[in-house]
C-alpha cells in the first residue's frame, strides 16, 4: 500500500506552530527574581511602630489583590500592543543583522584576509632591511666613559 502524503516523522514543523504552554509559563525562569515581590519586602514596620493589626492585615491585602488584577488589566491593555512592538523590534533587529550587519562584517574580514596575506610582505621588504641598518649602526657604535678631574 502506498504511503499517502508525508510521514509524521518528515513533516517539519515551524516554530509559530508549536503549542504554548499555558501552565508554566516562564519555561526558562526569566523573571525569577524580577516580578516576585511581596508585600513583606515593599512595606516592613520596625519593632515598636506597628499599627494596629485590621490596617496591616487590610493593608497586606489590597496590596495583594491591587497588583495581582493591576497586572492583570494592564496586561489586558497593553499586553497585545507591546507583544507587537516587540515582535517588530526583534524582526527588525533580525533585519539588520542578517542583510546588513553580517554581510558588512564577512565583506570586511575578507579585507582584511588580504591585508593579513600582504602585511608581512611589507614589513618584510621595508622594515626588516631599516631594522638591520640601524642595528649595525648602533653595534659599530663604542662609548668611552672619562672621568675629568
Amino acid at each position: 500500500m502506498a504511503e499517502q502524503g508525508q510521514r509524521k516523522e518528515d513533516l517539519h514543523l515551524d516554530k509559530h506552530d508549536k503549542e504554548i504552554d499555558l501552565v508554566n509559563r516562564d519555561p526558562k525562569h526569566l523573571n525569577d527574581e524580577i516580578v516576585k515581590v511581596e508585600f513583606e519586602e515593599v512595606v516592613a514596620e520596625p519593632e515598636g511602630w506597628y499599627s494596629l493589626a485590621p490596617v496591616w492585615r487590610y493593608s497586606h491585602s489590597a496590596f495583594t489583590v491591587s497588583g495581582y488584577w493591576g497586572y492583570r488589566i494592564l496586561t489586558a491593555l497593553f499586553g497585545i500592543p507591546m507583544a507587537v512592538l516587540w515582535g517588530f523590534l526583534y524582526a527588525w533587529v533580525s533585519f539588520w543583522q542578517v542583510w546588513a550587519a553580517v554581510p558588512c562584517l564577512r565583506c570586511y574580514l575578507l579585507g582584511l584576509e588580504c591585508l593579513a596575506a600582504t602585511f608581512p610582505v611589507c614589513i618584510r621588504g621595508i622594515c626588516d632591511p631599516l631594522f638591520h641598518a640601524v642595528g649595525a649602526i648602533l653595534l659599530n657604535m663604542r662609548l668611552a666613559l672619562r672621568k675629568d678631574s
